[in-house]
């Protein structure tokens, strides 16, 4: 999309920031072990389509992140890799939020979130 067109259909921008933004986060979680990658890809394909046809095809076909971005697409599958990644993220997030002393009220609502997600991120099947 050209930088003209963006003017010429502004409720597009939105979708952009929201799609470069995922997939800015998703190419730092690619370098860094600790970032997730894939939902900022989801997040970025999903909203692609509304900001730019062109930018969501490449994001489908590129060599990385294309083959995840599939296997949700179709199977709605997640890389075991992810899986564990993600539980161990969300463990690690509650034991800081522990130690850094956190309300108590805090603590339980994350506890229940993460509770909820973890075996939702489970229940999927491997990529």
């Amino acid at each position: 999309m050209s930088p003209t067109s963006i003017w010429r259909h502004p409720q597009r921008l939105p979708w952009l920031l929201v799609t470069w933004s995922g997939v800015a986060l998703g190419a730092l979680g690619a370098l860094l072990p600790l970032l997730p990658t894939t939902p900022f890809l989801i997040l970025a394909a999903w909203a692609a389509p509304k900001g730019s046809p062109r930018l969501h095809h490449w994001l489908c076909h590129h060599p990385h992140f294309g083959p995840a971005l599939e296997a949700w697409r179709t199977r709605r599958a997640i890389p075991r890799r992810g899986k564990w990644l993600a539980c161990t993220m969300l463990t690690a997030s509650l034991v800081w939020l522990i130690i850094s002393g956190a309300a108590p009220t805090v603590l339980l609502a994350l506890t229940m979130l993460f509770c909820a997600i973890a075996p939702f991120l489970w229940s999927r099947p491997d990529a």
